[in-house]
C-alpha cells in the first residue's frame, strides 16, 4: 500500500468519479467503506456535481470482503450508516461502473447504487457461501428484489460468478458497454444521461414476492451437497426474510443469520481452505530469479482416460493440445471417448452445444512424435508402469526441441528414473493429475532431484493456467498425496477382515462429508490399478502388508464399475452401487482363513480408524522433507480425494480433535495392531511441545 488514499473523489465536469483504490483487487479492506461514504458526502454537498460514478482502479471493481483477520468482533458499520445506506439517502443518482470482479460486498456496493454498468468481461456474484458465511451487507436482501428470488437463491446457494451478459438477461446490471469500450468516459457519460432522472430507482423499494414452496424446494434440492453445513441453509432463510419482510426488517434478520455463521467452526475451516490454497502456490526455496516459461503449444502423449482428460484441462481453458498414441485404433478410441465425456455433460445441461463443439475442435489427434516435436511442453500419460513409461521420455528426448518442458502423469512411480532417460533431466518434472483428470482439480507438480527451478515455477502455472489448484511434492513412493492417502487405503480393507462391510465405511464416511465411499470410489477407479500398485510394492518390501480381500476380487476379475462388479455389484447402464452377497461372503472366507476375530465398528471407530493412519503418514512426509507445509497436504485431501471442504483438511480436522489425543490413540494401537501404527517422530514430538499440526515445522524440501 502507498500513502495515497484508498478511496479519492474526481471531477470529471458535473460527474463526481469516486475510485477505489486498494490493490490488488480493490478488496474491502480497512478504510475503504469510510473512504467511499467520505467521498459520497462531499459529492453530495458539492452543488456543481449532479451525478456520481463509482469505480475501481486497476483490475478490479471491487472483488469482496478482505477475509483476513475475518471475525464477528471485527468492527463493522451498523445498519443505517453503510455505504449501502448512505447511496439509499442520496438525493443524486450513483452509477457502478464495473470491470474485473464485483463479488460479496462488491456486488452489494453496486446494488446500493441506483444504476450498474460494466464491461463484457467483467463478472458479479455473491459467493460468501463458500467461506460459510451469507451475503451480510444486503446481498440477500437486495438481490431477489433485483434478479427475483429464483435466480438470487441460485446465485447465492452456490456461490457462483456471473458474466456480465447473463447479468445484464437477469437484470441485475442496466447495460454491459461494448468490447472495448473506455469504462471511465462511458460511466461518466451514462451518469450525465441519467443525472436529472426522478424518482432515483433504489432496489430497496422494489417488491419482493415469492410462493414458499420456493425455498423448501431448494432446501431440498442442497439436502445432499449441503450435508453437515449450516450455511446454505441460512442463505436460503436470509432470501426467505427478503420475500416476507420490510426491507429493513429483512436486513435486520439476514445480521442475525450472519452473525450466526461467521464464527462457526465451519466458517473457520472454510476460511483456513480459502487460505491453504494460496499459500500452496509458493515455493519459498525457489530462487527469486525462477520465472516461469511461456507455454504456447502443448502434446500429450496417451489417449487413454487419463489423457483424454487431460487434454479436455487444456481445451476447457481455451488451449489448443495435441494428442497422440501407440496406434491409430487407440487415437480413435480416445478421441470417441472424449467425445462421448462432452456429449454426457451437455445432456445434463452443464455445457451448451456450441461451447462443446468449440472445446472439442481444440484437441487435435496426431499420428506421431514427429507431430508433437515443436510444442513447449508434452504431458505423458500412458500406463503406470516404469517399463511403459521410460521408452518413451527416451523417444521424447530425441524428438523434442531444445527447452521443451516433458512432464510424467504418474500417481507414484520415481521421477529420478523417469528423468534419467534423457539428456535433460533439468527440464523433467512430475504433473500428477487425479481422475478424472478435467474434473478434479488438484494438480500435483513432483519435484525431481534434478530438476530445474524454472522447470518447476512453469508447472505451478501450467495447473493454474487450466484451473487446477497446484501443490508441490517431493520425489516419493506416491509422493504427498497417495502416500498419506495409502494408509487410509489398507486400513479400509483391513477393517473389512475385522468385522465391516464396505457398505458401512462409505456410510461413514459420506456422513462425515465425503461425496462418495471410498469404496465406491475405488469401484469408480478400477480395483486392477490399486492391486498393480500392491504388486509393486509388495516386490520391493518383504514385510509389506497384504490385502487378501482386495487382492481375492480382482482375481476373481471384479475390477469394478468397468466390469460391471467390484466392492459392489451394477446393472447394466447404472453407476448405483449395490451391495453384493457374494463380496460379503469372500469377506467372511478370507477373515476366517485368516483367522481374524471379527466384531462390530461404530462410524466413529471407523472414521478415526482410516483418517488417523493418514495423518500419522502425513507426519512422517512433513518430517522427511517431502512436503512444505501441513496446509498443502489439506489442500491435496480438498482437491484430490474429496475431503469436506467445510472440515478443513485432514490436518486441520486433526487439530480440532488436538495433537494429543490422536498420538494417544495411535500409540494404542501401535500396541494393539503392531508396526503400521507405529507414531512418527514428528508426531511425537509435536504432541510432547503441544505444538498443532499446522504449526510443525517440516524438514528442508528435498
Amino acid at each position: 500500500m502507498t500513502d495515497s488514499p484508498v478511496v479519492r473523489l474526481e471531477k470529471d465536469g458535473d460527474i463526481g468519479v469516486i475510485i477505489v483504490n486498494y490493490p490488488p483487487v480493490n478488496a474491502l479492506g480497512p478504510g475503504v467503506a469510510d473512504g467511499i461514504i467520505e467521498c459520497l458526502n462531499t459529492a453530495i454537498a458539492d452543488a456543481s456535481i449532479k451525478a456520481m460514478v463509482l469505480m475501481g482502479d486497476g483490475r478490479s471493481f471491487i472483488a469482496g470482503a478482505d477475509i483476513r483477520g475475518f471475525d464477528a468482533n471485527r468492527k463493522r458499520l451498523p445498519i443505517g450508516e453503510r455505504t449501502y445506506d448512505v447511496m439509499d439517502r442520496s438525493p443524486k443518482p450513483v452509477v457502478a461502473a464495473i470491470h474485473g470482479f464485483a463479488l460479496g460486498g462488491g456486488l452489494e456496493n453496486a446494488m446500493g447504487c441506483h444504476y450498474r454498468i460494466a464491461v463484457p468481461s467483467a463478472k458479479v456474484g455473491l459467493p460468501e457461501v463458500l467461506i460459510g458465511i451469507l451475503p451480510g451487507g444486503g446481498g440477500t436482501q437486495r438481490l431477489p428484489r433485483l434478479a427475483g428470488v429464483q435466480t438470487a437463491l441460485e446465485m447465492i446457494v452456490s456461490g457462483r460468478h456471473v458474466p456480465a451478459p447473463e447479468a445484464k438477461t437477469l437484470g441485475i446490471l442496466d447495460e454491459v458497454l461494448p468490447e472495448g469500450a473506455d469504462l471511465r468516459a462511458s460511466a461518466v457519460a451514462y451518469a450525465r444521461k441519467i443525472a436529472d432522472a426522478r424518482p432515483l430507482p433504489r432496489i430497496r423499494d422494489r417488491d419482493c414476492k415469492a410462493d414458499p414452496s420456493v425455498f423448501e424446494a431448494m432446501r431440498k434440492s442442497i439436502a445432499r451437497r449441503a450435508r453437515n453445513q449450516k450455511a446454505p441453509y441460512n442463505c436460503i432463510a436470509a432470501v426467505e426474510a427478503a420475500a416476507t419482510l420490510p426491507f429493513d426488517l429483512g436486513m435486520q434478520r439476514e445480521q442475525e443469520l450472519f452473525l450466526e455463521l461467521v464464527n462457526a467452526d465451519e466458517a473457520k475451516a472454510l476460511r483456513y481452505a480459502f487460505f491453504a490454497e494460496r499459500e500452496a502456490a509458493k515455493l519459498p526455496d525457489m530462487p527469486a530469479t525462477a520465472r516461469a516459461r511461456d507455454l504456447n503449444n502443448a502434446a500429450v502423449v496417451g489417449a487413454g482416460t487419463m489423457g483424454g482428460g487431460i487434454a479436455m484441462s487444456f481445451a476447457d481453458f481455451g488451449y489448443d493440445v495435441k494428442i497422440m498414441d501407440a496406434t491409430q485404433e487407440a487415437l480413435d478410441r480416445g478421441m470417441a471417448r472424449i467425445k462421448s465425456n462432452y456429449e454426457t455433460s451437455v445432456k445434463r445441461g452443464s455445457l451448451k452445444e456450441d461451447e462443446m463443439q468449440r472445446r472439442f475442435a481444440r484437441i487435435h489427434p496426431v499420428a506421431g512424435y514427429d507431430d508433437i516435436k515443436d510444442c513447449d511442453v508434452v504431458i505423458e500419460a500412458v500406463f503406470e508402469e516404469m517399463d511403459v513409461k521410460k521408452p518413451i521420455f527416451a523417444k521424447l528426448d530425441e524428438v523434442m526441441k531444445p527447452g521443451a518442458l516433458m512432464f510424467s502423469n504418474t500417481s507414484a512411480l520415481d521421477i529420478d528414473q523417469i528423468a534419467n532417460m534423457t539428456r535433460r533431466p533439468q527440464d523433467i518434472a512430475g504433473t500428477h493429475f487425479f481422475s478424472p483428470a478435467n474434473v478434479m482439480k488438484l494438480f500435483e507438480v513432483v519435484r525431481g532431484s534434478k530438476s530445474s527451478p524454472e522447470t518447476l515455477v512453469t508447472a505451478m502455472a501450467l495447473g493454474k493456467r487450466i484451473g487446477k489448484i497446484s501443490a508441490m511434492a517431493g520425489n516419493t513412493d506416491g509422493f504427498v498425496a497417495n502416500r498419506s492417502r495409502a494408509p487410509f487405503n489398507a486400513e479400509m480393507v483391513i477393517l473389512l477382515e475385522e468385522g465391516c462391510l464396505p457398505e458401512q465405511v462409505d456410510k461413514a464416511m459420506v456422513d462425515f462429508g465425503y461425496p462418495m465411499g471410498p469404496f465406491a470410489v475405488g469401484d469408480l477407479a478400477g480395483l486392477d490399478i490399486g492391486a498393480a500398485g500392491r504388486r509393486r510394492r509388495a516386490a520391493q518390501d518383504p514385510n509389506y502388508r497384504k490385502l487378501p480381500i482386495a487382492d481375492k476380487l480382482v482375481e476373481l476379475g471384479r475390477y469394478g464399475q468397468k466390469t460391471g462388479a467390484g466392492w459392489y455389484k451394477y446393472e447394466k447402464g447404472d453407476r448405483t452401487p449395490y451391495p453384493d452377497p457374494e463380496v460379503a461372503k469372500i469377506i467372511s472366507d478370507v477373515a476366517a482363513e485368516l483367522g481374524v476375530a471379527r466384531k462390530t465398528f461404530t462410524d466413529m471407530e471407523i472414521l478415526r480408524r482410516l483418517l488417523f493412519s493418514s495423518v500419522n503418514e502425513a507426519c512422517r512426509i512433513l518430517e522427511e522433507g517431502k512436503a512444505y507445509r501441513a496446509s498443502d497436504i489439506d489442500v491435496m485431501w480438498l482437491h484430490g480425494f474429496g475431503f469436506p471442504r467445510y472440515r478443513g483438511g485432514l490436518m486441520y480436522w486433526a487439530d480440532g480433535i488436538g495433537v494429543r489425543d490422536v498420538y494417544n490413540q495411535i500409540a494404542s494401537w501401535h500396541q494393539q495392531y503392531g508396526s503400521r501404527w507405529a507414531p512418527s517422530r514428528l508426531l511425537r514430538e509435536l504432541a510432547e511441545s503441544g505444538t498443532s499440526f499446522r504449526d510443525a515445522k517440516p524438514a528442508p524440501f528435498r
